[in-house]
């Protein structure tokens, strides 16, 4: 079955990717969501030359769907309409998402999905997050954590590895794949790439409530794009 992923640039949606190919699909391509203020990857922050990188890495298509920030829903709905429409354009009528346990989230998915004609499927759903996490590192997936809630978790873990020792600090109460919002992620290697991507560690702001670390890609100037 050829199928499209779902593409945050973070762990969760890399490793549904590797999951989803282990299982037998056929990826025809990832879909992903630009924040065309900041000409980054909505919510996770990740600059679209890192973007770009992951997508070379992957060796599929891309369809980037760019939205205003703030983005009113009828917005967001309009823009993804036109993308699902471009994606059973090919052929295709399914799509990956990395969600894990957030029940009103697949609600949401499945029914914007069932009205297009098109289903959801969900590879990492209701896995034990502690062991998922696990099960991630031992793949030899690599992420940098790109945005974090401080309200839930240390401005110190902006811009770590999520590795064993981010797994071992994590304080009690916060699920270790970040469901809750408390941190998001950019993959920079793992099994889903055919080749992992040199980053640099760029500077950390606050904006909005949240705390941003710049992952650059290394052919990329650190003050070419803006936070």
């Amino acid at each position: 079955m050829k199928v499209f992923v779902s593409w945050s640039s973070g762990k969760d949606s890399a490793f549904a990717f590797h999951e989803a190919r282990r299982g037998g699909f056929e990826i025809a391509g990832v879909l992903t969501t630009i924040n065309e203020a900041y000409d980054r990857v909505a919510m996770h922050g990740v600059r679209n030359a890192l973007l770009d990188k992951q997508i070379a890495a992957l060796g599929v298509p891309a369809i980037k769907v760019p939205i205003p920030s703030p983005c009113p829903n009828e917005i967001y709905e309009a823009r993804m309409d036109d993308a699902c429409a471009a994606i059973k354009a090919r052929g295709i009528r399914h799509i990956i998402f990395g969600d894990l346990f957030l029940e009103d989230i697949r609600a949401y998915r499945v029914e914007k999905l069932a009205a297009a004609g098109m289903e959801a499927i969900f590879p990492l759903w209701q896995r034990d997050t502690a062991q998922l996490a696990r099960d991630m590192v031992a793949s030899g997936l690599v992420a940098h954590v790109t945005c974090l809630d401080p309200r839930k978790l240390p401005r110190n873990f902006a811009g770590r590895i999520f590795d064993q020792s981010f797994l071992r600090d994590l304080p009690a109460g916060i699920d270790p794949c970040g469901e809750n919002g408390e941190f998001h992620t950019a993959v920079i290697a793992g099994p889903m790439f055919a080749a992992p991507i040199a980053v640099t560690v760029g500077e950390t702001v606050e904006r909005e409530g949240f705390v941003f670390t710049d992952i650059v890609p290394i052919s990329a100037s650190a003050n070419s794009l803006r936070l």
